[in-house]
């Protein structure tokens, strides 16, 4: 059914220039844009919106190859031309959201959620778009192409989930971390995955122009999100929240913001669905960023008419630690189509915003953290009203994160009270110690 539908590679700055969504090509050769992947809408537009619906609701944990994934069960709308045969998934996406009921207590605002894309292969949310690039490499490497490897700089997560992929796919992968910028639980998953892991002497963004050198050679297929197929993948996230909320959408949706591909993703799959009839209205989207890796929060603040990358300064929000997003203008196109806004949390609020979400149950990642408390700072403002809709998008697992955690209920880290930490009671062994403790505790 999907080989009647068709997706290319297409300039994002408008000049025309097309490509094959299976070129080795990152920019566009006539203005040096980034490529966004297009798809025939006409074509598309042949289903209603009713249609879709009902197809995509139809295919939710199916056993049919290859719609059990969150991802390729809306394969049309992602890449509808790669043969299943050469699809590397590993059911990731259909990830819960769920209400933040304690919190939203606090604040007042009771229709608050989280969409936990952490509960993922790799703890994160960059499965989604993985899933897509390295089945796409697949495809390349069946049609002929010589590739010999997929590489990615990363600040954790996009490493996790290149690596995991690759060695599902039996391609070999090549990881550039920041060396001391990324969790133990990070580094160690492309270790574990068998990847060839770089660990340089420098950030985030020494990494990235050094990976952009070595993927000039057209052997070694970049996978970063400057890539496009990433963003296909992610974008489902708007559409799973959509069918979250049976097809009605939410006021507002708030993000973590880095590289700045999950926002720009997000904003694509908003926009199709409605192009396509699935939804009539669109929510606004609320970018936060961490007060340490701010160009996207001081650029809004010019109204987008300067931006100056800066250098990302250590952060708890290490998968956030980027100060010259590849994204950039393509975030920038998102948050004026859904009249964004972007907002930024220092690292007492981001660390205080996690840990009350710990305590409902939700065990999030530090970026979620920044997410929450840009949400806070933005009711406190009216902005957002407490009696809206709103989801948090929780892009990773705070079991990747433990360092951290322990850190702040140990009362280690430094600019954050740790308000809310909760160390173990270290008594003898002494039955009538323990129930004088628990009394204490229990009152």
């Amino acid at each position: 059914m999907a080989q009647k539908y068709h997706s290319w590679l297409e300039c994002s700055r408008g000049c025309g220039q097309r490509y094959s969504v299976y070129d080795v090509i990152y920019r566009c050769e006539n203005c040096g844009g980034l490529l966004d992947v297009a798809h025939d809408m006409d074509a598309l537009k042949g289903r209603s919106g009713a249609e879709w619906r009902a197809l995509f609701d139809s295919r939710i944990r199916s056993e049919e190859w290859p719609y059990g994934s969150g991802v390729w069960s809306k394969k049309e709308w992602v890449l509808p031309q790669i043969h299943d045969d050469n699809i590397v998934s590993t059911a990731e996406g259909f990830t819960p959201t769920l209400r933040a009921r304690r919190i939203g207590q606090q604040i007042g605002m009771p229709d608050l959620w989280v969409k936990l894309c952490g509960n993922s292969l790799t703890g994160s949310f960059k499965d989604l778009g993985m899933t897509v690039l390295v089945s796409a490499v697949q495809q390349m490497i069946a049609d002929g192409k010589p590739i010999r490897a997929v590489a990615c700089a990363s600040t954790g997560d996009t490493s996790a989930a290149l690596a995991a992929y690759g060695a599902a796919a039996g391609i070999p992968t090549l990881i550039f971390l920041p060396r001391g910028k990324v969790s133990t639980a990070q580094l160690v998953q492309p270790i574990a995955s068998g990847a060839t892991v770089l660990s340089l002497d420098t950030d985030f963004d020494g990494c990235m122009r050094i990976v952009q050198e070595i993927t000039t050679d057209n052997s070694i297929y970049l996978a970063n999100s400057m890539n496009s197929l990433r963003m296909e993948g992610q974008k489902t996230v708007a559409v799973e929240i959509l069918q979250q909320f049976d097809w009605k959408p939410p006021d507002w949706i708030v993000i973590p913001a880095g590289n700045l591909g999950n926002v720009s993703a997000l904003g694509k799959g908003l926009l199709m669905m409605r192009a396509l009839g699935l939804i009539e209205r669109l929510p606004r989207i609320a970018c936060a960023q961490a007060e340490r890796a701010n160009p996207l929060y001081l650029s809004y603040q010019t109204g987008y008419r300067s931006y100056q990358p800066v250098e990302a300064q250590k952060t708890l929000a290490s998968a956030i630690q980027i100060g010259a997003p590849v994204s950039y203008e393509r975030a920038v196109k998102v948050l004026r189509q859904l009249d964004g806004v972007v907002e930024q949390a220092n690292e007492d609020e981001l660390a205080d915003a996690a840990a009350r979400a710990d305590r409902d149950g939700l065990y999030v990642c530090p970026q979620t953290g920044v997410a929450l408390a840009a949400l806070f700072k933005l009711v406190e403002r009216g902005i957002i009203q407490r009696e809206q809709r709103v989801v948090v998008v929780s892009t990773a697992h705070g079991l990747k994160f433990t360092d951290s955690k322990v850190a702040y209920h140990e009362g280690h880290l430094p600019q954050v009270l740790s308000r809310h930490a909760n160390p173990p009671l270290e008594l003898p062994a002494d039955l009538s110690a323990v129930r004088k403790a628990l009394d204490e505790r229990l009152t």
